[in-house]
């Protein structure tokens, strides 16, 4: 049976399968916590690339393809190696970590995983841990083979939000979406959009739930596989 009941199981990897191939050379680990929590401890030649802070405001094509150009050129300087399965991974399960791997497949590198439980899940299994930095190989260009279909700028989601099939899933927390804190320019959330945040797909451990249970919180809210979802 597939990870969890996973219908795409390949996106994520377990900390078991993870300490049994950790030696694996078709593996290339990245670590995104901040700097501080990577030095005091991280998976055994794992590299270092916290990207919380990069973002864009204007994400009409020509300025996306812009910055995605940019995470590229700043994958190859850290040294992630585009020949490898990439596996990403933070304290949990969390918004970083999945973050990398939307960039990874944004791009068009499909061989790209996230650490399910992330460091904590890691720790509690007794996985190996160094403090010792690793220094980015040399690695060449990373390649873009642009997977637009991943992303929809704000033009396209204010064209469909009356369409019946197409759903706008905020994913933030819950002051955010009731515009009780603005971390944008307006508060506030786009009109009709269904508000599950991102923590409730994740287990009391930080590690992402079985599919039976995601499935069954998110038909709860009128989120079925035939319908168009827009995550933000």
């Amino acid at each position: 049976m597939a990870y969890k009941g996973y219908v795409n199981p390949q996106l994520v990897i377990s900390v078991e399968d993870l300490k049994s191939n950790l030696n694996d050379e078709s593996f290339c680990i990245v670590d995104t916590r901040p700097t501080h929590e990577y030095i005091s401890g991280h998976i055994p030649g794992a590299l270092h690339l916290d990207l919380f802070g990069l973002s864009l405001i204007n994400t009409r094509k020509e300025m996306f393809d812009t910055f995605m150009w940019m995470i590229a050129y700043l994958f190859q300087q850290r040294g992630l190696d585009h020949t490898k399965t990439i596996i990403w991974y933070e304290n949990i399960s969390g918004t970083k970590a999945s973050r990398g791997l939307w960039f990874c497949e944004c791009l068009g590198h499909s061989k790209t995983r996230v650490l399910d439980g992330g460091y904590k899940a890691w720790v509690a299994a007794d996985g190996p841990v160094s403090t010792e930095g690793v220094v980015p190989p040399n690695v060449s260009e990373f390649p873009i083979e642009a997977k637009h279909e991943t992303h929809m700028d704000a033009d396209v989601i204010h064209a469909s939000l009356n369409q019946e099939n197409f759903i706008s899933l905020d994913t933030r927390t819950d002051d955010e979406h009731y515009g009780r804190v603005a971390r944008a320019e307006r508060a506030g959330a786009i009109p009709s959009s269904i508000h599950i945040e991102w923590i409730n797909n994740l287990d009391e451990t930080g590690a992402f739930k079985p599919a039976d249970k995601l499935r069954e919180m998110y038909a709860a809210a009128g989120i079925t596989p035939e319908k168009q979802v827009m995550c933000y």
